[in-house]
């Protein structure tokens, strides 16, 4: 049966199907309305570093044959297929988009879906109508994205600008049009064997195929595999062959897609915030002048770089995701290995603007389909439409907002406070509701967004800026022995969801072991599977002399592999 997404939910593709050759089907329309839908096949750095893997009307396929343009068909108004295990190491998403061709904008268009579709039958589908966009010109709809296994995400965000802007804002480059190759047509007009069947669209009957001309008597083709059994199902009428994509009427049809609900994973390796970098090679003398150059080469300016630190965000690495290459993190000096990603200003090869936009340009809002955006290494944005769920954050940690907010005061009830209190785990939060977006800050110290998936994580209430409502949290004991009162307490976060944690410099982030010790006051966060004990180095004969080193009380840490600890380069 197929599984209904919202906006911002997420899942793994395995938890869907088993298959790996799969069905993607967008269906969008609107009165007088055309449009171009594309995939972009993005790298670690969620750019298009290779144009072949830019898959639209121009370039139906990519080299591997990986992503492949089908075109309109069993209701959709355009259709892919993905075969996950044939893509190419470095694409690690492929974002599926549909921009308008000519005027209008996205609120006009009705009701629509993306859906996966696997073995014939359809196991996922978003759907999204007009009401959700207002001026925009193009919508990201739906993302497979490589995060230790290939996982689906309901994106549904709106963008200014055509299909250009939406090519410049992933790093391509715009060549000049050129008319688009004329496909040719399948044979007999038959849906291919893994596509879903013709009748697919709830309430829709199935359109006859027009009739074809019988073809001069040639040698049979080599029969193709089918794949992984994804044939319709018998009966099915196949539809007519398919028209360009620019004049193709669009139909609606539902979309299903999971929850994001999954079982409750094994302690999560380290999240790579702060992980130290490898040291950049030492540069080496410069040659001498003229040593090594060509003769009569004309010296061609290079464009200026960019400045590290406001690359396009990913989600945290700890958690299962690779740290995209060469990203500056919050804090980290340049050289250094990027450790996870911060929000990218101006695209890379787009043309600079001149005067003080052009200046002000790396300093622009980075727009993601994600929930949670991190907009430099101390800003983090909120998406509040995004998921529906409310967003609870220090009070007074606003620095701005867009769109309908309301801010209420959350308490934490009468039982509540006394326990706060007494355990110094008191938190002083609001509540963000509404259809806006939120900008999170707090005496510029560096911020970091860790993706929870139905693990646990304790951080002390110190360090927590803001989370989302649907986390579980609660007041920890950690026991210990040789001090007068023998306990220390945090906070323990739990469920699915997003926690914003602050820490003052560049953290540490270190496995577990039975000799893993760390201060009280500088450890941050460590996962909620490890055994934590207070641990005391008194001794009367040693402190009864002046000159104690005032290190005497720590933490004890002891765990499995894949526990650990984040430790920030202050005392609170």
């Amino acid at each position: 049966m197929a599984r209904e997404f919202q906006r911002g939910h997420k899942a793994r593709i395995s938890d869907l199907t088993a298959g790996t050759d799969l069905y993607v089907g967008v269906q969008i329309s609107g009165p007088g309305l055309t449009f171009d839908i594309s995939c972009f096949g993005l790298d670690a750095d969620e750019r298009l570093s290779d144009d072949r893997y830019f898959i639209f009307f121009n370039q139906p396929k990519s080299p591997e044959e990986s992503l492949q343009l089908l075109g309109p068909q069993a209701g959709d108004t355009e259709s892919f297929r993905v075969t996950l295990d044939g893509i190419p190491q470095q694409i690690k998403k492929l974002s599926f988009t549909a921009t308008l061709d000519g005027a209008g904008q996205m609120s006009q268009i009705g009701p629509g879906y993306i859906r996966i579709v696997a073995g014939g039958e359809e196991v996922a589908r978003y759907p999204f109508s007009g009401s959700e966009f207002s001026t925009e010109r193009a919508v990201m709809l739906g993302d497979f994205y490589f995060k230790d296994v290939w996982r689906f995400a309901a994106v549904g965000q709106g963008f200014d600008g055509g299909l250009e802007a939406l090519l410049k804002n992933f790093g391509g480059e715009v060549a000049e049009e050129e008319p688009a190759a004329p496909q040719p047509p399948q044979a007999g007009g038959a849906v291919p064997g893994f596509a879903p069947p013709a009748f697919g669209v709830p309430g829709t009957p199935a359109q006859a195929p027009a009739p074809v001309p019988a073809p001069a008597p040639a040698p049979a083709p080599a029969p193709r595999p089918a794949a992984q059994g994804f044939a319709p199902p018998p009966g099915a009428t196949p539809p007519a062959p398919a028209p360009s994509v620019h004049a193709a009427p669009t139909i609606v049809a539902p979309l299903n897609t999971p929850p994001g609900g999954s079982p409750v994973p094994p302690p999560s390796p380290a999240p790579a915030f702060g992980r130290p970098g490898q040291q950049p090679p030492a540069p080496s003398a410069p040659p001498p002048p003229g040593y090594g150059a060509q003769p009569h080469a004309p010296h061609v300016p290079q464009a200026p770089a960019p400045p590290p630190g406001y690359g396009q965000p990913t989600p945290p690495p700890g958690y299962g995701q690779q740290p995209p290459p060469g990203q500056m993190p919050p804090g980290q000096m340049p050289g250094q290995q990027a450790s996870y990603g911060a929000p990218q200003g101006a695209p890379q090869g787009a043309p600079q603007s001149p005067g003080v936009l052009g200046a002000l340009q790396m300093f622009k809002e980075t727009p993601t389909g994600q929930r949670w955006t991190q907009q430099n290494p101390k800003l983090v944005r909120a998406d509040l439409g995004m998921g529906g769920q409310p967003v609870l954050a220090r009070q007074g940690s606003m620095v701005l907002y867009q769109g309908k907010v309301d801010f209420s005061y959350k308490g934490a009830g009468f039982s509540g406070r006394i326990v706060g209190n007494a355990t110094g785990q008191e938190m002083q939060l609001m509540r963000c509701t509404g259809q806006g977006q939120v900008f999170f800050a707090e005496n510029a110290t560096m911020l970091h967004p860790i993706e929870l998936q139905g693990d646990a994580v304790c951080v002390s209430a110190e360090s927590v800026l803001a989370f989302d409502e649907s986390l579980q949290y609660e007041v920890r004991r950690i026991e210990g022995h040789g001090i007068p009162g023998g306990a220390l307490f945090t906070m323990q976060f739990q469920g699915t969801g997003t926690i914003v944690v602050k820490t003052h410099g560049v953290p540490v982030v270190l496995p577990v072991t039975p000799t893993t010790f760390a201060d009280a006051n500088a450890v941050v966060a460590w996962s909620a599977a490890s055994q934590v004990i207070v641990s005391s180095q008194v001794r009367m004969r040693r402190n009864s002399y002046p000159g104690d080193t005032g290190e005497s009380v720590n933490l004890q840490f002891r765990g499995a592999p894949g526990n650990f600890i984040v430790v920030q380069p202050y005392e609170i």
